[in-house]
């Protein structure tokens, strides 16, 4: 119980007779809950969430009892039907069960401190585990990479803020793609790779070989939702299925107003305009993932690959040059990375796979995440998503991007491999959301985490 001094000591004397009178009567009340507090001083959020983490928190309850929901989304621990009334504060006819301070189960309004503009992108404390806490400790020196450009937003905003928090000289992230991550590892010109998908079979005698006769791994650090965007003149929400999708990119459904469409968009005003295709031009594991969501939801009558096999539409190189194609002109639809379809301001479509239409969110994507089953055998972590779920709220189309790196064999640069993939497993990612991706699920992060720490 928190008395502010205010007036004196007159005041506060006279304070805390009246506390003594609302405790005795709390005390002969029948169980009835408390309705206030006598607390005047409103503390932030942030504070309250470092106090709660500091007193009765520590990161394995974190990690084993909040899900990805919860990071994203601060105000979901707190009870909206609360009895923490800072108006109340001070007034001597309020009650309080003094039993209810010490119960941990007790809630607060989040309207009394809560800033809901806050970014949802850094997590209250205690939600994730951080760098320091979960054993990891700065180190210096050179890695190289390349690959995914899917993760390209985020591992260059990574990569700077690691170089600044512990002087290292990471050098800046090659892209290339999926294919060309996996390549230059191979060929021991990276320290390790991006990759959309994991290490196929046939990739990993090679990589194995690269390794000193160790295996390479595949580590999961970024939830990258897949965009359907578009733009349209006048249409700025719009609901697909997969069916649609699938002729749509096979040049079977040509124009905005076909029958199919406005089925699935009923009330919308659609424009005769002729309907143009983006795809990628190179091998792409965002259009692997694409194409393996087209195969498991829809008649798609092409192997899912790296490289695109649909009928028509256009090419272009890397994330950035399909959203800049999609940008430029009106009709354009493509499939691109959430982040790249944000910055060019392009509209994005939801998605029914047969449970309603859900809009891309860092959510949303998360919750599709979370139920995918991991293949790989530990420390591999490689995952199974299911494309074809059709759970309310799931985000279908999306990939996760490994970090493809040697389980041992790192030599002399195996301390700054694991401090820096340490970093972007706890504290980087709480700042995905900020570059149009998603973090990792929580049990994800956990397994991700214990396998870094591993790395030798």
């Amino acid at each position: 119980m928190k008395i502010t001094h205010i007036g004196g000591k007159a005041a506060f004397t006279a304070a805390l007779a009246a506390a003594a009178i609302v405790l005795t009567a709390c005390g002969s009340s029948s169980g009835t809950a408390a309705s206030s507090t006598p607390t005047v001083a409103s503390t932030p959020a942030s504070s309250t969430a470092m106090s709660m983490t500091e007193s009765s928190m520590d990161s394995s309850t974190s990690e084993s009892s909040m899900d990805s929901s919860t990071s994203e989304n601060p105000s979901s621990s707190m009870d909206p039907s609360s009895s923490m009334d800072p108006s109340s504060s001070m007034d001597p006819s309020s009650s309080m069960d003094p039993s209810s301070s010490m119960d941990p189960s007790s809630s607060m309004d989040p309207s009394s401190s809560m800033d809901p503009s806050s970014s949802s992108s850094t997590p209250p404390a205690g939600d994730a585990p951080t760098f320091e806490g979960s054993g990891f400790a700065c180190a210096t020196g050179e890695l190289r990479s390349s690959g995914s450009t899917a993760q390209g937003k985020a591992i260059a905003a990574w990569i700077t803020a690691y170089n600044a928090k512990c002087k290292a000289s990471i050098g800046d992230y090659g892209g290339g793609g999926s294919s060309k991550g996996i390549s230059d590892f191979t060929a021991k010109q990276t320290d390790f790779g991006g990759s959309d998908s994991a290490l196929k079979d046939d990739q990993k005698d090679p990589a194995k070989t690269r390794c000193g006769g160790a295996d390479a791994i595949d580590l999961p650090m970024v939830t990258g939702p897949i965009a359907i965007a578009y733009k349209l003149e006048g249409v700025t929400d719009l609901t697909l299925t997969p069916a649609i999708l699938a002729g749509i990119f096979d040049d079977k459904i040509t124009n905005w107003d076909d029958e199919a469409i406005k089925a699935a968009n009923p009330g919308a005003t659609l424009p005769n305009t002729p309907i143009q295709t983006v795809h990628r031009s190179e091998d792409s594991g965002t259009t692997e993932n694409f194409t393996k969501y087209l195969k498991a939801t829809a008649d798609w009558p092409y192997d899912a690959a790296k490289a695109w096999a649909g009928a028509g539409g256009t090419g272009a190189n890397g994330s950035d040059g399909v959203a800049a194609a999609i940008g430029g002109t009106d009709g354009a639809i493509g499939y691109v990375e959430w982040g790249f379809a944000t910055s060019n301001k392009l509209s994005v479509a939801k998605i029914d796979n047969g449970g309603g239409a859900v809009e891309l969110t860092a959510e949303t994507a998360g919750k599709a995440v979370a139920a995918a089953e991991v293949t790989g055998t530990a420390p591999d972590l490689a995952l199974k998503l299911d494309y074809a779920t059709k759970e309310a709220g799931a985000y279908p189309i999306i990939l996760v991007t490994y970090e493809i790196v040697c389980s041992s064999g790192n030599g002399d640069k195996a301390e700054l491999i694991k401090s820096f993939l340490g970093w972007t497993a706890t504290d980087g990612q709480t700042t995905l959301t900020d570059v149009g991706a998603a973090p990792l699920p929580a049990e994800i992060q956990t397994k991700v985490i214990e396998a870094v720490k591993g790395l030798k």
